[in-house]
Order: structure tokens, then C-alpha cells, then sequence
């Protein structure tokens, strides 16, 4: 190894541990002062093949240095250093702060055709901005392992791994073949001839990985074949079976797209990226499709009089590129969705019984049974408060709550009504209402309801103050109209206390720290589906006390990035480092902060008459 755990690289970097290696490169995960991740790639100059070095720097260097774009992997530094061993370099990058799309893609089998446009035409707006810069380049390596779903932007896709991007050439690749996968290359590659047209073809390939499950002409390759061998298998799976069998893909725009993009001739296939944008976008009114056919009208527009320039003139700003949407079944007027009934409920929450059963006496049966109801003349719970720490998956809970009682679902989080509710008027909350009632039964979720309803005891603007007395008005026996309301907070003291009053919010649960049957059912949940060996969730459990839901999740997510990147299975010994490297969220201080004040919202229960209904 060239690092060391704990070494503080250029006095800002510190190594947490490597993440897979090869005879000349090593990538860690590494950690700001402030203990945010990053990902660190460095070369051992001495080793690094002299066609991966260009006027004594390695070639991904430079061109992560170049590159910047909202759908491509952003260099943050890059240095030099040495020891006895002799002089090195290092690049270090956003982390992969989300799914791959091959961890996706394994689990769910294949995707929906709304959900793969998306991924594929964000894809395509990299590869874009890729071959209109300068003169052009390429980036030579796209496949289901290359491509970022980022956590940080909402699921936005990022091409990563910048490790083959050369300009257009035909001849001798300029960069290391061997761990490239010919299933998502065109033939011309294979006889060295790289250009636009190679990058379209494998980013047609992963589309169609998406929206079947399966890989291109259904090739699998056995763990020691050599590169020679694996392409003369793709070569005879082609050839035998002739162009892309499309049987299995419903829409028929989509299955001419797939055919075209993965035509066997050279010139049947698409010739640019603009091209297939422009076939996708067709009759697609998805927010990501307006963006594109937006851009690709100002390029039209204005090409005669940008001639001379070194990036695209579309994608000069890329801080004026919306993140796009979230996938939804329906969208309201209030720009929030509706996610229509349907799913697995609580069977997909792990541990919290104690919750799922009173919820399932308390509240679900009377909501679901309305004979039983009125025959012992039972009031519907209007809403109820999630409440405790951050992480331990109110929302999530919410959303699977809904699923359970069958219920449509509307998640309101204050970006999504920040505009509104701070500047907007008061009839915009009315129509959120509204709409939840015109999509009866309805559970409306209020993420972070303490930035909806701040206690009108501080310092609010009247705006803000008649806002919150709306909110008021409208959670006043809502569940008449078939709404039950669902606020989640990790601040429940900020939110105004005639909120939590019965008839408007009249139940609040404290969701605690997940204990060790919780954190062991959830390592099984988070692993299920994907490629594992001789996991022990028990100790899994003990190893990570103290950690919430999305710790866990991200502990599972982390290991399967590294299993992913050196294409092996997730083991317990990796998991056990990689819980090790990361710390719980919550420390006891915040805990005990979050204990009392459990404390004193079952206080205001207890003025209210109401039982407690969390855990004890």
C-alpha cells in the first residue's frame, strides 16, 4: 500500500482505509477536518504505464481537471507527493455518495421504462457536454459500474471512473483495455477505433440493461477469462444472434431507440449524441426532457454565432441546471406527487414492532374499518407526530404506514413548499389539502413539520404567522375528509403547541434508536438481493450499536461500492472495516438531549389525556 490508515495526506486529507488497488494506482476513501468523504486515487509514478502520462502528468488527472459538469464525477484536489518508495500523484474526488446503478440494477432486476429514460437521458447530457468539449473527447468506459446514482442530488446520474477518456483516435488505445467490458463496446473498438459513436453504443447498452435486467446479447463471462477470450465471446453471441433482440421492451419508441443505438453497422448507428436526445425527448414532457429539448434549442439557435469557444455554450452555467424530479405516479397543482396505494407496508420496516402493532390496533383498524368504527361509535385519529432522531426512518415509516393501510401517499419536505410557505399565499396550503382530499384516503406527510409550523411565540413574519394559523385551520378534523396527516420532526419543541392539540395532530410517537434485534433485522434487509458471503448479522448488529437506520445504510451501501469496484462478493470481514471507518451519527450527547425531550412531549401528552404511544 502506498497509504496508510490514518495518514493526514497535504494536512487536510486523512486515509480511512483502500478501496481496490492495481500494480501502479490505489484508491482510498478519505476524510476532510471535518470528516466529510472523499474518494483519493493516486499513482506510483514509477510504475504508471508511460501511454497513461502526458508531459509528466497522468492523463486522468488532466482531464478530470477539465471536465466539469453536474452529470459527470467532479475532481475537488489533486498533489503530488512522495517516500522512500519514490514520487507519486493523487486526485481526489466527490465520493460516491449514492448507488451505483449495477447495485440498482441488481436488485430491482430492471427498472420502469419512466425511471431508465431518466437515468439514460442524463447519462446522454454528460456524454454531450464530453464530445463538444474542445475538440472532443471520449470517455471510453461507460457500463452499469460507471454510472453514479448521487445521493447528494436527489438520484441524479454521474458518469464516474475518467480513467479511459481519451480524445478520437483509431490505432493503439492510449489507455489500459484490460478491465474494460466488451459487452458494452461496439465491434469498432475492438479493432481500435474509438469515437463518438462507441460511447453512444455503450450508453444504449446500459439502457438496455436497465429496462430488461439483462446484459446485450445476454453474454456472461466466467471469472478467468482474459480480455481476448471475453471479446471473441461477444463476438460470437453477435454474430449468431444477429441485431439486439428488443421482445421483452413494451414501448415501441423505446425498442427503435435500442435497435438503433445498438445497430451492428457503423453507420446504421446513431452519429452523435444529439441525435438520439432528440429521438428520446419525443412526445416526453418529463421534466429532464424539457430540460434537454430546452438546450438543444439555444444550441441550435445559437451555433452560427458561437463558433470559437472551449465549452458549449449550453453548458456554460451549470449551476442553472435544475436537479430533476423524483418519479411519481401524479402530480398536483401544489407541486407535490401522489404516490398511489400499493407496496409491501410494514413488512418492509425492520424491527419497530412495537410500533407496527399498537399502529395496527390503534389507529390502521379503525381508519380500515369503518363499520367497526361507527358500531362502537370510534373517532378517526386526524394525524399523528413522528418524532426523535435523525435517521432512524420517520419518513421512511410514514410512507411504508401508507402502503399498509392501502392509503394513497403525498410527501410534502419544506424545499418542496419553501417558496410557498415562506413568500406564497396561504390559499397554496388550502390546495394541498385539497388535493389530498380529491385523492382520498390520503396520507399526507409533512417531513421536518417544524419548518412548516414554528411556534408563533418567536420571532415570525405576519406572512409566516397567518401561515401557520392556515395550516391550523386546515388540520381541524381533517380526517372527515380522508386525510390523516403524518409530521415528522427531529425538533418536535419548535413546532407550535396548538398543532399538537387533539383534533389536529392527536398522537405523538417517539421513534428511537434502532436496538440490536432492529440493527439486525435492517443489515439483513439492506443486504438482501445483493452479492454476499457468509454474513453474520448478529455480529453485524453488536459491531454497529449506536447506529441509526441510515447509518446502516450507508455502511451496506459503502461496502457494496468497494465489492462492486473489485467485482467480488460483500463479506463480513468488509463490512466489519467499513463500520469500523465510519462513525454512528448520533452521539450520547444528542441522545440524551433527545431523551428528555421524549420526556417532555409525553408531558404534553399526559396534559392532554392522550396514553402514551411510543416506547418505554
Amino acid at each position: 500500500m502506498i497509504l496508510k490508515e490514518g495518514q493526514l495526506i497535504d494536512k487536510k486529507w486523512h486515509v480511512v482505509y483502500l478501496i481496490k488497488n492495481n500494480p501502479y494506482a490505489e484508491s482510498y476513501r478519505v476524510e476532510d477536518e471535518n470528516g466529510n468523504p472523499y474518494f483519493m486515487k493516486i499513482y506510483r509514478l514509477k510504475n504508471t504505464p508511460e501511454k497513461l502520462i502526458e508531459n509528466g502528468s497522468v492523463k486522468e488527472i488532466i482531464w478530470s481537471g477539465i471536465i466539469k459538469h453536474k452529470n459527470i464525477i467532479s475532481m475537488m484536489d489533486n498533489g503530488s507527493y512522495s517516500d522512500e518508495e519514490g514520487d507519486c500523484c493523487y486526485m481526489v474526488a466527490n465520493y460516491f455518495s449514492g448507488k451505483l446503478l449495477s447495485e440498482m440494477i441488481q436488485s430491482k432486476g430492471k427498472l420502469s421504462a419512466k425511471t431508465a429514460t431518466k437515468i439514460f437521458l442524463e447519462m446522454l447530457q454528460g456524454l454531450q457536454y464530453m464530445h463538444n468539449l474542445g475538440s472532443g473527447c471520449l470517455h471510453n468506459d461507460i457500463n452499469p459500474t460507471n454510472v453514479m446514482l448521487s445521493s447528494k442530488t436527489g438520484g441524479t446520474a454521474e458518469l464516474i471512473d475518467l480513467g479511459h477518456v481519451s480524445t478520437f483516435f483509431m490505432g493503439n488505445p492510449q489507455f489500459d483495455t484490460a478491465d474494460l467490458d466488451p459487452r458494452y463496446a461496439s465491434g469498432q473498438s475492438f479493432i481500435g477505433k474509438y469515437d463518438e459513436r462507441n460511447d453512444i453504443f455503450a450508453a444504449t447498452g446500459v439502457f438496455y440493461t436497465m429496462l430488461t435486467g439483462r446484459v446485450p446479447w445476454d453474454v456472461e463471462f466466467a471469472p478467468d477469462m482474459t480480455r481476448k477470450e471475453k471479446i471473441k465471446l461477444v463476438q460470437k453471441a453477435r454474430s449468431e444472434q444477429g441485431e439486439i433482440n428488443v421482445d421483452g421492451i413494451r414501448d415501441k419508441k423505446l425498442k427503435e431507440i435500442i435497435k438503433r443505438g445498438l445497430a451492428l453497422g457503423y453507420n446504421d448507428r446513431y452519429g452523435c449524441v444529439e441525435e438520439i436526445m432528440a429521438d428520446l425527448i419525443e412526445g416526453d414532457e418529463s421534466e429532464t426532457a424539457r430540460e434537454v429539448r430546452s438546450k438543444l434549442a439555444t444550441e441550435d439557435a445559437d451555433a452560427d454565432a458561437h463558433e470559437d469557444f472551449d465549452l458549449p455554450l449550453s453548458m456554460n452555467d451549470q449551476n442553472d441546471m435544475s436537479t430533476p424530479r423524483s418519479q411519481a405516479t401524479s402530480e398536483t397543482s401544489a407541486d407535490v406527487e401522489v404516490k398511489r396505494g400499493g407496496g409491501n407496508g410494514f413488512s418492509d420496516i425492520a424491527g419497530m414492532d412495537e410500533l407496527k402493532e399498537m399502529l395496527r390496533k390503534r389507529v390502521i383498524l379503525i381508519l380500515q374499518d369503518k363499520e367497526l368504527a361507527e358500531k362502537y361509535k370510534l373517532t378517526p385519529p386526524n394525524g399523528m407526530l413522528l418524532y426523535g432522531p435523525p435517521g432512524c426512518g420517520k419518513s421512511f415509516f410514514a410512507e411504508k404506514f401508507a402502503e399498509e393501510t392501502g392509503f394513497n401517499f403525498i410527501l410534502v419536505k419544506a424545499s418542496d413548499l419553501g417558496s410557498i410557505y415562506i413568500h406564497g399565499s396561504q390559499g397554496k396550503i388550502a390546495d394541498l389539502f385539497k388535493k389530498a382530499e380529491e385523492n382520498a384516503p390520503t396520507v399526507l406527510c409533512f417531513d421536518e413539520f417544524d419548518a412548516f409550523v414554528p411556534s408563533r411565540s418567536g420571532d415570525l413574519g405576519s406572512n409566516q404567522a397567518g401561515e401557520v394559523n392556515e395550516f391550523l385551520t386546515q388540520l381541524n378534523n381533517c380526517s372527515k375528509r380522508g386525510i390523516f396527516v403524518i409530521a415528522t420532526s427531529n425538533r418536535p419543541d419548535k413546532v407550535d403547541p396548538a398543532v399538537l392539540r387533539t383534533g389536529r395532530i392527536d398522537k405523538q410517537v417517539y421513534v428511537p434508536m434502532p436496538d440490536t434485534t432492529a440493527r439486525k433485522l435492517m443489515f439483513e434487509l439492506y443486504l438482501k438481493g445483493r452479492p454476499c458471503e457468509d454474513i453474520n448479522s448478529e455480529e453485524l448488529a453488536q459491531k454497529a450499536e449506536g447506529y441509526v437506520a441510515s447509518d446502516i445504510a450507508y455502511v451496506v451501501n459503502e461496502a457494496a461500492t468497494i465489492a462492486a469496484f473489485n467485482h467480488e462478493n460483500i463479506t463480513q470481514a468488509l463490512l466489519i472495516k467499513t463500520i469500523e471507518g465510519i462513525k454512528p451519527s448520533i452521539n450520547k450527547e444528542l441522545l440524551k438531549e433527545y431523551e428528555e425531550m421524549r420526556d417532555k412531549m409525553e408531558g404534553i401528552n399526559r396534559t392532554n389525556s392522550l396514553p402514551h404511544v411510543g416506547f418505554r
